[in-house]
């Protein structure tokens, strides 16, 4: 389980520091009826390793700043294939104003599999939490 863990740090740690060499190691290779895929919030599914990269390359491209922090992390592992869910707590820059940030929170399912080079992210899908107006008062003081 530790491995697993570690190449979801590694994943999340490439997206801060906007490393797409070091994403590229982490998703798997497309092989038969293994196909990598992704579903960014409010996205349609991208399906195929290059698709994936792509997207990736554009978000790194488009955001000046980004901070995950993980909560609620479970993993499960059964034989070749481990499953993460997790909480992200995104802090990003505001779009709006340049000084300024917002956060946000997204669950996520990161699906990996065993290869001889080690556990790859097979399948990444993450689903906006949308917040009421009443946590948003909590959030702020």
């Amino acid at each position: 389980m530790k491995d697993v863990e570690d190449v979801n740090q590694a994943f999340y740690a490439a997206i801060e520091s906007a490393d797409l060499d070091r994403m590229s190691e982490i998703w798997v290779e497309d092989a038969g009826n293994r196909v990598a895929m992704c579903v960014h919030p409010g996205w349609p599914l991208l399906s195929g390793r290059s698709e994936v990269l792509r997207s990736w390359a554009l978000i790194m491209a488009n955001t000046p700043y980004i901070q995950f922090v993980l909560t609620d992390v479970n993993t499960t592992v059964l034989g070749d294939v481990a499953v993460l869910t997790c909480a992200e707590n995104i802090l990003t820059a505001a779009d709006s104003d340049d000084t300024g940030f917002a956060a946000g929170r997204v669950v996520a399912t990161n699906t990996y599999v065993r290869t001889p080079t080690g556990w790859r992210l097979w399948h990444h899908h993450g689903s906006p939490v949308l917040q009421t107006d009443d946590e948003e008062d909590e959030n702020d003081g």
